[in-house]
């Protein structure tokens, strides 16, 4: 038998454990009085106070599962890459666990992108915790043990166990977790997650990385006439590709998606799985297998880049993509580190790429190609076009160019068209 005595304004509170002390079922609570006038009615009162008894599980409200800790690993990883690095929000640098009915739910948020990701899982108990994301996975990683359970008193404390290992660490309860938005209602089309995959990855590398230029921060995502384009920019390049859709041909709508959110589709993206895409006004979502993405739009208009992709090309010439990537590393390194300016010179059956240095020296290459018209130079940023070139898909490629002073026009048969601003022709 154990007593506990605690104060609750002017009554005491006699907190007895009955039977077994290790395995506690209910509690009775007895309350004594100040004085015989004060005595309630609502509970059965003696002459020094009334008494009544409760589940002991009305306050443990204790979790605790089991699974592996390679499962484990896998499943903070997934939605660990939305927690953020530094936050006045403290609940944000945790992670939402929920457990029920053999499956875990985990949930994190950086109030812009949130991420929730379920797996199975041996539940013993019911509950809910949120726990200090990095710490947690960094403390997973470091276990050795096949699998590992966790336990935890809701708000207070969470116990990993590995083994014979065991480590506590400190908890917030689920009330104030920001709840996950309801997207249940939102316009949905389906769409091969590979696809969708490979369509952010040959965009997103375009998109600007200047806070200053918000729109451009982030990846346009445009539906019209039963076609989904995708596009990124920093204003020096553009990347573009589009597939058709099962949507309505009549629906159309413009959507920003901040580049965080769109590196974390890339991430849960997998073969072999449908991809459910959700459009509201304001938000979007992507359903990738046990993964959900929910993630506000980016508010603005984005720039209008039909008249540049439309840019009449007088000059169209195939370029073999692998030999060009080679070069163009190799001349590369005799750029000027504030320019990084290399020329490109057509002549007929040729490709000449240049460039020179004062304070490194000069590097010169040379290719074949079908050109047949007079000498025509035009400079590029190096590394822009090897970014380009690097998420082309063909052996082959097409530049499409006019003049010195007009930007050059780089498709190949996917889908997909590129787009780089000439720099200034000059000598270092």
């Amino acid at each position: 038998m154990s007593l506990i005595i605690i104060l609750i304004s002017k009554y005491h509170v006699n907190f007895r454990l009955h039977g077994a002390f290790s395995n506690p079922s209910f509690v009775n609570i007895f309350f004594t009085k100040a004085s015989p006038e004060r005595r309630l009615t609502c509970f059965h009162v003696t002459k020094h106070g009334y008494s009544f008894q409760t589940d002991l599980h009305d306050y443990r409200k204790i979790m605790k599962f089991v699974i592996s800790r390679n499962e484990l690993g896998n499943l903070i990883k997934k939605v660990q890459n939305v927690v953020p690095q530094s936050t006045p929000i403290p609940v944000l640098t945790h992670v939402l666990i929920e457990s029920c009915n053999d499956e875990l739910v985990f949930t994190a948020t950086d109030l812009t992108v949130s991420t929730r990701c379920v797996v199975k899982a041996k539940v013993y108990e019911s509950g809910s915790v949120t726990i200090p994301s990095r710490r947690f996975f960094q403390l997973i990683r470091e276990l050795t043990e096949a699998n590992i359970e966790v336990a935890a008193h809701s708000g207070e404390m969470a116990t990993i166990t590995s083994g014979s290992s065991c480590f506590r660490l400190l908890s917030m309860g689920k009330e104030d977790f920001p709840m996950l938005p309801d997207m249940q209602n939102a316009l949905r089309f389906t769409l091969d997650s590979e696809r969708l995959k490979d369509m952010f990855q040959r965009t997103s590398f375009a998109v600007s990385r200047e806070e200053s230029r918000y729109v451009l921060t982030g990846v346009l995502l445009s539906i019209a006439n039963g076609t989904m384009t995708v596009v990124g920019t920093d204003g020096k390049r553009l990347a573009k590709i589009d597939t058709e859709i099962s949507l309505d041909p009549s629906f159309s709508g413009d959507y920003i998606i901040p580049i965080k959110a769109v590196e974390e589709i890339i991430r849960m993206s997998s073969e072999d799985v449908q991809s459910t895409i959700f459009l509201d006004q304001t938000k979007i979502a992507v359903e990738c297998g046990n993964t959900l993405l929910v993630t506000k739009l980016l508010s603005g208009e984005f720039p209008d880049f039909s008249p540049v992709i439309s840019t009449h090309s007088s000059v169209q010439l195939d370029l073999h993509r692998e030999e060009l990537i080679s070069l163009l590393k190799q001349v590369a390194l005799f750029t000027n580190e504030s320019s990084h300016s290399v020329k490109f010179s057509f002549s007929p059956g040729e490709l000449t790429l240049t460039a020179n240095c004062t304070k490194v020296g000069e590097g010169k290459v040379s290719m074949a190609v079908n050109y047949t018209g007079e000498t025509l130079e035009i400079a590029f940023n190096p590394f822009f076009f090897l970014d380009i070139l690097k998420h082309s898909r063909d052996e082959l490629v097409q530049l499409g160019i006019s003049d010195s002073y007009n930007p050059g026009i780089i498709t190949d048969s996917t889908r997909s068209l590129f787009v780089i601003m000439p720099m200034r022709l000059h000598d270092d």
